[in-house]
């Protein structure tokens, strides 16, 4: 067999010995596009496995996340910090080789998959960021970005709706540098895909605005050469590449079965595979040292690629060292020492004024310091408040009238803060991923707290991967009114709260929503929901209580009885806070003492000491009183088993908003009541 057939077939029996060695996973993916994968990391892939971070690498996504096995194959062979050892510890405890693919913990795997058609739609992220950069910095004869997203998708993916939200979005947007490579081989995990999947994805795909190319046979690795070189000319559509594959290509008996895409083919059909494409029966793991020569030229290649590009961007530092300079910290995520300068204070006012919106005048003072900050609504803006006045829009340069009724002020282009997502919450979640995996920028996503379910797998992935993403979650409770129970969330709280690694802050006024902010831009260690209102709610005086810096504890007191021990203690979030507010005035008239614990963010606080927490929630004041309009899943957590939870754990009605607060108890008058009943004994 000649160098590239000896190639293909190491990455296949490497991925199908590492599937047999752990007696668990997915050989047929890796087995039938191994050919399409191996042109596109030799021939094509601007990638220095010395250097997985390098900022204008093209970016790789597998988004069929259980061929696990042919990223790693890939990843061994050509260079990455991945020893023979970890192959060989596939699916195991504490390897660098996990089943489905986790960001983080593997050299040169850029994002996590295998929850299907999330792939798909970080590469489209990816593949924003990239335009927004080359936008925002290249200069005449000085080009320092220029990459493209590469991702390798499955029928699977293909089949989720994310896939087809995120497909629509980039072919509006005619992002040229993203080429997506189909693994058609018409099988899935349980059968043929004509049992549920007869479209014809082309031409879907065609009407989506995407450039469309077909390799009859996976095999032909000069015809699918030649389809990404067309990809790659195309510079004003995406572009899909449907290649006919064969799953478990070269397996006598399984072979375009759907038996081989999620078992170990075993010992026998391993044994005939190996003599089928004439391959050594032992070793394990056997790698032949012409192919992994061969593969290795990717470490060369790379540093040379690598040196070339940082040798065009000294020559761009010394013509534009401002530009050079905002690059440094974008990439760095180092802000200016006065970010936070113009961040408004809001007087106290009874009437108030609604979290969203204050939350729309902080962020828009912030994105005037932090360049990194784009994102936008599903279709939300002038509800959701995140529109970046004067930042541009996100579109194609001449594709649209820039005086279109609804778009954000300023200039249209690649260069625009502001991304229309349009009524795609989960494709937004997901696309906000991948451009925080681009790296350089802060991405935001917003909707109304009850869509958060649209885009839940999305957070999740985010929450797993700890990425810098903020969500702007606004109309919080079925304090919103008219619009009803549909809209009114009940259960997404306490579900968000759920979440490992979500940091979920509900502020009470519109300072505390600044701070909300504040937490969200310098919180690195994953994503933050800001959770706002629809309707007005008081700006706390904070010359009488407790300062709104408090807010990031998470949970803290905000009004007390000090010197005296408090008889009972209100714990609030949110809008609710200045519900427990007045019931504490009233309370101080009976002459019983209460304190108010604003508990902003559950997880915050949590991250306090004991002794912090201990001090506003001491053990011995089992008098205690929660209050949220939202689910008491959790709440007895901080009320205890001798509290009482005020909430509500059923869906709301349509009527005013007010009306709503009063027919489900969130009063002062009920709080009281409540605190009566514990104190009473």
């Amino acid at each position: 067999m000649n160098i590239d057939e000896l190639c293909i077939n190491t990455i296949r029996m490497l991925s199908v010995d590492m599937v047999e060695e752990a007696n668990s996973g997915h050989p047929g993916m890796p087995m039938g596009a191994a050919p399409m994968a191996y042109v596109l990391w030799t021939r094509f892939l601007k990638h220095n496995p010395e250097n997985p971070k390098w900022h204008d690498r093209d970016r790789f996504v597998l988004s069929a996340g259980h061929g696990s096995a042919l990223l790693y194959s890939l990843l061994y062979l050509t260079g990455y910090d991945l020893p023979i050892e970890e192959i060989k510890r596939f699916r195991q405890w504490g390897s660098k080789t996990p089943g489905h693919i986790e960001y983080g913990d593997t050299p040169g795997v850029e994002c996590t998959t295998g929850p299907l058609g999330q792939g798909f739609g970080m590469g489209v992220g990816m593949a924003i960021a990239e335009r927004f950069f080359a936008a925002k910095f290249n200069q005449p004869g000085h080009e320092i970005v220029n990459h493209f997203t590469y991702v390798i998708v499955s029928d699977g993916d293909l089949m989720e709706g994310i896939a087809s939200e995120a497909a629509s979005l980039a072919g509006h947007f005619k992002l040229g540098k993203l080429i997506c490579l189909y693994d058609n081989n018409h099988i899935s995990l349980s059968g043929e895909t004509k049992l549920t999947f007869t479209e014809d994805v082309c031409k879907r795909f065609e009407a989506y605005g995407w450039h469309i190319q077909n390799v009859e046979d996976g095999n032909d690795i000069e015809a699918v050469s030649r389809a990404i070189k067309k990809a790659q000319e195309e510079t004003e559509r995406p572009s899909l590449i449907s290649v006919r594959t064969h799953i478990g290509y070269g397996s006598p008996h399984r072979q375009d079965t759907f038996e081989v895409h999620g078992s170990p083919l075993g010992h026998d059909e391993v044994t005939a595979t190996k003599k089928n494409l004439g391959w050594p029966l032992e070793p394990k793991f056997y790698i032949p040292k012409e192919a992994l020569t061969q593969s290795r030229k990717a470490v060369d290649r790379g540093a040379r690629l690598e040196s070339e590009w940082k040798e065009k961007f000294n020559s761009y530092r010394k013509t534009y060292p401002e530009l050079a300079s905002e690059w440094d910290n974008m990439m760095n995520f180092k802000f200016p020492d006065t970010w936070d300068k113009d961040i408004p204070v809001f007087p106290p006012d009874t009437k108030g004024i609604a979290t969203r919106a204050a939350s729309g005048k902080v962020m828009n003072e912030i994105a005037k310091h932090i360049p990194s900050l784009i994102g936008g609504s599903a279709d939300l803006n002038p509800s959701t408040n995140t529109e970046l006045k004067e930042k541009g829009n996100f579109q194609f340069p001449d594709s649209a009238d820039k005086n279109v009724q609804g778009a954000a002020s300023g200039e249209w282009g690649y260069g625009g803060a502001n991304i229309a997502f349009g009524v795609r919450e989960h494709a937004m979640g997901s696309i906000s991923n991948g451009m925080a995996l681009h790296g350089g920028l802060i991405p935001f996503a917003g909707t109304f707290l009850i869509f958060s379910d649209y885009m839940r797998p999305a957070v999740r992935l985010a929450a797993l991967m700890k990425l810098h993403v903020i969500y702007v979650f606004t109309h919080d409770s079925l304090a919103l009114g008219e619009d009803g129970p549909t809209h009114q969330p009940v259960e997404q709280l306490s579900s968000l709260r759920a979440m490992p690694g979500l940091t979920v802050v509900r502020p009470a006024d519109a300072n505390e929503a600044a701070k909300a902010w504040e937490i969200a831009v310098t919180h690195k260690h994953g994503p933050v929901a800001l959770i706002f209102t629809r309707q007005k709610v008081p700006v706390i005086d904070r010359d009488k209580y407790e300062s709104a810096e408090g807010v990031k504890r998470g949970g803290y007191i905000l009004a007390d009885s000090a010197p005296h021990k408090p008889d009972v203690i209100l714990i609030a979030a949110g809008s609710e806070v200045h519900i427990a507010l007045e019931a504490y005035e009233r309370l101080k008239t009976e002459k019983i003492k209460a304190r108010v614990v604003n508990m902003a963010s559950w997880e915050l606080f949590e991250e306090q000491s004991e002794d912090y927490k201990n001090k506003v929630l001491p053990s011995d004041i089992k008098a205690r009183v929660s209050v949220e309009a939202g689910s008491t899943h959790g709440w007895h957590k901080y009320s205890g088993l001798d509290g009482i939870a005020i909430g509500i754990d059923h869906f709301g009605a349509s009527a005013p908003g007010e009306i709503l607060l009063e027919k489900f108890g969130f009063t002062a008058e009920n709080i009281i009541n409540k605190a009566r009943i514990l104190l009473a004994g």
